[in-house]
């Protein structure tokens, strides 16, 4: 018990990750054998709408990553303050419509499909889900781009690889008042041996700590991937800020 609890202090957002995402393969493979039976049925009844079968995003499990890439943003500081919000008030809606039928909801995609047939368009969503999905995966794929550029090199000028990360995912969406502000807070970017030092915890050094790293990316970027895909199905991911 007592080294039980000492894994526990010693897990970093990191390990968790890995912990969740490695948990979510599972959990979709169960959804796969499912998903071919479904199919199968889907077929002999002539249906067309076997585009909804091959996706399957756990929600609460996606939602636990991006609560651990809150904690992520809470240590890289006030300059991450904008996106931190918007992330926890994207996860707060998904949140809200899955414990409304967390059964139903169970997949990610079955509340993008709540609000498209709703809407009555599969092209045009303006309702908060999808876009409370789509920017929470923008912002993954933010986190991401800066992780593996701190896989790469843990010496890394951080204000360099935040605004590199920022340029590539985040900036082709938004319009020029998120820019700006986004320009304000990279001044208060912290140096990246202090913020290494944080994020890989006590007792690991930089090797294990870029191992753990790039495990936690090879795990989350098919993920984000099949959402990518599942957004663009659904003509939702050309949305821009306003």
């Amino acid at each position: 018990m007592k080294r039980r609890r000492d894994m526990e202090v010693e897990s970093t957002e990191i390990t968790l990750g890995i912990e969740e995402l490695s948990m979510m393969k599972l959990i979709k493979v169960k959804l796969i054998k499912h998903d071919q039976q479904q199919t199968a049925l889907n077929l002999v009844a002539n249906h067309d709408d076997d585009k909804d079968y091959n996706y399957h995003i756990p929600t609460m499990p996606f939602l636990s990553i991006s609560n651990l890439v809150l904690q992520v943003l809470d240590k890289i500081g006030p300059t991450m303050a904008v996106l931190r919000q918007d992330i926890f008030q994207n996860i707060q809606k998904l949140e809200q419509v899955h414990d409304s039928d967390p059964a139903l909801y169970s997949n990610m995609v079955e509340i993008l499909k709540k609000e498209i047939i709703s809407e009555g368009k599969g092209t045009k969503c303006p309702k908060t889900c999808c876009k409370a999905l789509l920017w929470l995966t923008r912002s993954l794929d933010f986190t991401l781009a800066l992780l593996q550029l701190l896989a790469d090199d843990l010496e890394r000028n951080m204000e360099q690889a935040v605004q590199e990360s920022y340029t590539n995912t985040l900036k082709p969406w938004h319009g020029w008042i998120s820019s700006a502000a986004f320009k304000i807070a990279l001044k208060l970017v912290p140096d990246s041996k202090g913020l290494i030092t944080i994020l890989k915890g006590k007792d690991k050094n930089n090797d294990d700590f870029k191992k753990e790293l790039r495990t936690f990316i090879s795990l989350l970027a098919p993920l984000l991937k099949e959402i990518h895909d599942v957004l663009g199905a659904y003509g939702l991911d050309r949305l821009k800020s306003t």
